[in-house]
C-alpha cells in the first residue's frame, strides 16, 4: 500500500513541469510552439530562479511565457527575444547569461567564495593548531613523579 502511495507521488511529482505550461498558452503552430518551449527552458524563472520558465508554476513565468509566445507570433527571431529579454530583466533572466564584465559575478562568484572558505578554514586551522613551542611542550615532571619513575625502573632492572 505504501509502495503504491510513494509511487504515485513520484509519478505526480514527474509530471509538474509538464503541467506548468498550460493549454492555453500554446501555440496553433507546432513549429514555433517547438520554439517557444526551447527557448523558455533557456529562461529564468525570476520568482523561483532555479528554474526555467518552462518549468515554473508561477505568476511571473507564465506571464514571460505569454510574452515570449507573442514576441515568437509577432516574427521576432529567438536572439530578438532574448535580447528583449534581458534588456528588460538583465543578464539574469537567462539560465546560462552570457560571461561579461557584468556578468563575472554570476560566473565566478561560487568559485571564489569556496577558494575564501577553503583559505579561511585553512587559516583557522593552523592558528589554532599553531603556537608557540613551550606552549606545546610538556610540563616538566615533579620531583614526586620522578622518584615513582626512578621506582618503576629499579623494579623492572631487578625483575629482568
Amino acid at each position: 500500500m505504501i509502495r503504491h502511495s510513494i509511487l504515485g507521488l513520484v509519478l505526480i511529482c514527474l509530471t509538474l513541469p509538464v503541467l506548468a505550461v498550460e493549454p492555453a498558452e500554446m501555440l496553433k503552430d507546432p513549429a514555433l510552439e517547438a520554439r517557444a518551449r526551447e527557448l523558455s527552458k533557456e529562461v529564468r524563472c525570476l520568482v523561483c530562479q532555479n528554474q526555467s520558465i518552462d518549468d515554473s508554476n508561477a505568476g511571473l513565468a507564465k506571464d514571460l511565457r505569454v510574452l515570449l509566445r507573442e514576441r515568437l507570433v509577432a516574427g521576432d527571431s529567438d536572439a530578438e527575444i532574448k535580447e528583449f529579454l534581458v534588456e528588460r530583466y538583465g543578464d539574469f533572466v537567462l539560465l546560462k547569461p552570457p560571461v561579461k564584465a557584468s556578468t563575472y559575478v554570476l560566473w565566478y562568484g561560487p568559485l571564489a567564495v569556496g577558494v575564501l572558505g577553503a583559505i579561511g578554514v585553512a587559516v583557522f586551522l593552523l592558528r589554532r593548531r599553531g603556537g608557540k613551542a613551550e606552549d606545546v611542550a610538556p610540563a616538566p615532571l615533579s620531583d614526586e613523579e620522578q622518584r615513582r619513575i626512578a621506582a618503576l625502573l629499579d623494579e623492572q632492572d631487578r625483575k629482568a
